[in-house]
């Protein structure tokens, strides 16, 4: 189990559980939610207190947290070590780096933004060094 505080605009960012099912119980405040499956068909939801939300296992989901107030969240885990991928760290701050080329043409954008979204998760550049990022995830 886990407990989730995110404060208002939080983001718990992209990620997949590849060996656990979890199950997420609000505690408090409001939480937009989701998954998507293999197919690419988004399942999201606001939920409230008491409100209870099913991740399937392996499947990339988010929490995110829109309204005024903090947000609490009890996550439930079927496996006691459910690996933890976070898809954005994955793919832009891996080390060592995927090319700036493979993610411009997976995100259709240009080696320059490639290059600049890299920075932000403090990867090492072909052209430069980036010594530290100052993301922040609120939760």
């Amino acid at each position: 189990m886990a407990r989730l505080d995110v404060a208002p605009g939080g983001l718990n960012p992209p990620h997949t559980h590849p060996r656990a099912t979890e199950a997420l119980t609000i505690v408090d405040g409001e939480l937009y939610v989701g998954f998507v499956t293999t197919d690419g068909k988004i399942f999201a939801k606001v939920l409230s207190r008491g409100d209870v939300f099913v991740f399937p296992k392996g499947l990339v989901h988010f929490e995110f947290n829109r309204g005024p107030c903090p947000a609490v969240a009890i996550a439930g885990l079927s496996s006691q070590n459910p690996g933890l991928i976070r898809v954005a760290d994955g793919l832009f701050g891996s080390s060592p780096a995927i090319t700036d080329e493979v993610l411009a043409k997976a995100f259709r954008i240009d080696t320059a933004t490639a290059r600049m979204i890299k920075a932000q998760f403090g990867t090492k550049s072909y052209s430069n060094v980036i010594i530290n990022s100052n993301l922040e995830w609120a939760h």
